[in-house]
């Protein structure tokens, strides 16, 4: 098999949540445990984090990747999900995984495998996995999937567990509350393991004191120890600069203003690994992995700068929670016409999110090229009866085109409402 042929394989031989949402949904741990089993529990031969949380959870996995790579330990990242080519998924010190590694994991296992009717993510995770003890990695950054307590990431005992946030998203796995979704995340926090939540609300603090007290499992609110002062973007620097507690300032190079509570939540982290003796790390490796955070694991879309004339941005933010720190972003943006190309997919509750998108903007309305994007129609129809202008395109490419051609050097042009729009802008810019 070829590459090509391997995640087509993949893609279409296995549920993908990503392509089909709810039917590709596993709920359980059956068919993970025996993978885990088959590849000899690959995991317990490194350290791992684990990181849950309804927005955040992949900048604060890749900002304490670069915090540790920088410190010099061959990290082992695992997120979802890709925005152009699967492997992204999986890399080590940045690097991501081999075409060669992927092609040998499917032809070597499918006999094990298929058997079970394994899905996309359960296979990915065990590929993941094994491939981190092949490289031998000291540590790992483990991104939970969806949920918590039966994601299929959740066999793992790291020395930290991470719960960034909660807010309604998911919710037909999940629950239809916060204290319910809270319930599902809070499952990562493992016997005396310590953890650290990022934000809380009067609905949600309970449930995780609760169940870290059940575990007797240290736990860190980081909002209650706020390492982050105060703040400010500099568009010169193209850098998010902090004025922080015990670190003096920080530079960082993801810049949008949701950043601010995912700097807080990783630096309490931080925080925790050190006061605990479980992995070393100096001042020095986290201000320089704050700095790098993209160019040293290949994070993208986050607040991502595409071209300065016109300023011209993406972001993968796409419910209610990130697009109350998009909108306020948006709001302070000084151009002449600002320009949005937007689109979602179907799971997300698009009615909110049209009426905290700004009034004064030309939108390029569209959807993404998956099977669970919401028909453009419906998109534009929902924005005319919200009293926004604009008109659709059947694409992402055409919408960002019209955008291009429409706009002047002074304008601001905004790609997003989906991670699935800005993947399929930025798989328009590689080919």
């Amino acid at each position: 098999m070829t590459y090509e042929e391997t995640i087509d394989y993949l893609f279409h031989a296995t549920p993908v949540f990503e392509k089909v949402g709810a039917s590709a949904y596993k709920e359980g741990l059956t068919n993970t445990l025996a993978l885990d089993e088959h590849f000899k529990h690959p995991h317990r031969q490194y350290k791992t984090i684990h990181v849950a949380g309804t927005n955040g959870k992949g900048s604060c996995s890749h900002t304490l990747a670069s915090i540790l790579q920088a410190e010099g330990y061959k990290v082992g990242l695992y997120t979802s999900p890709h925005l152009i080519d699967f492997r992204e998924r999986i890399r080590v010190n940045g690097e991501c995984i081999d075409q060669e590694r992927v092609i040998r994991f499917v032809e070597e296992e499918r006999s094990f495998f298929e058997p079970l009717h394994p899905s996309f993510f359960e296979l990915t995770t065990a590929l993941a996995f094994t491939y981190f003890a092949e490289q031998k990695i000291d540590v790992a950054v483990i991104e939970v999937g969806l949920g918590g307590r039966l994601d299929c990431t959740n066999i793992i005992t790291p020395i930290l567990s991470i719960i960034t946030n909660i807010s309604l998203d998911h919710t037909q796995f999940l629950g239809n509350t916060l204290p319910l979704i809270a319930k599902e995340k809070a499952g990562i926090i493992k016997n005396h393991i310590p953890v650290v939540v990022g934000e809380t609300t009067a609905e949600t603090k309970n449930v995780f004191e609760e169940v870290a007290n059940q575990h007797e499992a240290p736990l860190i609110f980081a909002e209650e120890s706020n390492e982050i002062i105060a703040s400010k973007y500099d568009n010169a620097l193209q850098e998010r600069v902090y004025k922080t507690q015990s670190l003096g300032e920080i530079h960082g190079d993801l810049m949008g203003n949701y950043q601010d509570k995912n700097a807080n939540t990783v630096l309490n982290a931080v925080k925790v690994l050190k006061n605990y003796d479980l992995i070393k790390l100096s001042d020095n490796s986290v201000r320089q992995g704050f700095k790098q955070v993209s160019t040293t694991t290949g994070l993208l879309g986050r607040w991502q700068c595409i071209q300065k004339s016109p300023a011209t941005y993406c972001d993968t933010g796409h419910n209610v929670g990130g697009w109350a720190y998009l909108s306020q972003q948006l709001a302070q943006q000084d151009c002449a016409q600002m320009r949005i190309v937007f689109g979602m997919v179907d799971d997300k509750d698009l009615s909110t999110i049209m009426k905290m998108l700004p009034q004064n903007a030309q939108y390029y309305w569209t959807q993404p090229s998956c099977q669970r994007a919401f028909p453009v129609e419906k998109v534009a129809q929902l924005g005319r009866e919200n009293h926004l202008h604009g008109k659709a395109f059947p694409t992402v490419k055409d919408a960002y085109q019209a955008a291009m051609h429409d706009a002047d050097a002074q304008d601001f042009i905004f790609i997003g409402g989906s991670s699935y729009v800005v993947a399929d802008l930025l798989t328009f810019f590689k080919q």
